[in-house]
């Protein structure tokens, strides 16, 4: 994970909720909690719209699931496929 602009919020004492679309493997989301915990947030909760249980490899908290979903590719809905699918208005399991 690169930092590209950073925060531009003093988060030091306060309550963050990072929403995510989707939580696979969960890799990324861990690098982001070790970031956010050296600005020394009060709190960190995690919100995602889809987690894949399945694929974790690190152990998360997330607070707010949406809707666990297996371990499938899926497109839609703002998640896309090599550029393709990122508007459609449904979430679909891609099949090969």
């Amino acid at each position: 994970m690169k930092e590209l602009i950073g925060l531009t919020e003093d988060v030091e004492g306060r309550h963050v909720v990072v929403v995510e679309d989707i939580i696979d493997s969960g890799l990324t989301m861990k690098e982001l909690l070790s970031i956010l915990k050296e600005k020394h947030p009060a709190e960190v909760r995690i919100a995602s719209l889809l987690v894949k249980p399945g694929n974790l490899k690190v152990d998360l908290d997330v607070k707010y699931c949406c809707f666990e979903i297996p371990n499938d590719f899926i497109l839609g809905y703002g998640l896309d496929y090599d550029g393709e699918g990122r508007n459609l208005k449904s979430i679909y399991t891609v099949v090969e």
